[in-house]
């Protein structure tokens, strides 16, 4: 039984932090104004990509005859959610603002999956599964971190 409830009790935390990732990305893409189109696409991309997460995982939890808790988000990325409401009274909901919000939340999940794939007690399917959630979420940090570091370039005329 404590070898069943330690592979479930990874993956529901996996779960759960998709779950933020997705509170998070519902939380910029309000915080962001009316021009930033651009930004509210790939927010919704992620959000899209964490649901496609939690139901892989799902199957995962379930084959390994447990439980999978997908309606839950972890205290951490509540406090991280409140954290992003704090800022923005003082720094505002400007572009640059709200994708290093997300480059912050991106690295918090990547690392959960980092130590989350380096568990030998899963099954080598499951192992499997998290090294490409695991990839796919560093390209997706890689897309919010390219964002955050291209600046407009304002072209005046003369």
């Amino acid at each position: 039984m404590e070898n069943l409830e330690s592979k479930t009790t990874v993956l529901n935390d996996l779960i759960r932090l998709n779950n933020d990732r997705i509170a998070g990305y519902e939380k910029a893409i309000q915080a962001l104004n009316e021009n930033t189109t651009d930004l509210k696409t790939v927010f919704h991309d992620q959000i899209v990509q964490s649901y496609a997460f939690i139901a892989e995982l799902k199957e995962a939890v379930e084959d390994t005859g447990g439980k999978a808790e997908v309606d839950e988000t972890t205290t951490e990325g509540k406090l991280f959610r409140s954290w992003m409401d704090i800022k923005a009274i003082f720094t505002g909901s400007d572009r640059q603002s709200v994708l290093e919000s997300c480059i912050e939340g991106e690295n918090a999940i990547h690392d959960a999956y980092t130590e989350a794939s380096k568990l030998q007690e899963l099954p080598t399917n499951t192992q499997f599964l998290i090294q490409q959630q695991k990839e796919k979420l560093a390209m997706s940090g890689k897309k919010i971190a390219a964002l955050y570091h291209c600046r407009k370039i304002k072209v005046t005329n003369k």
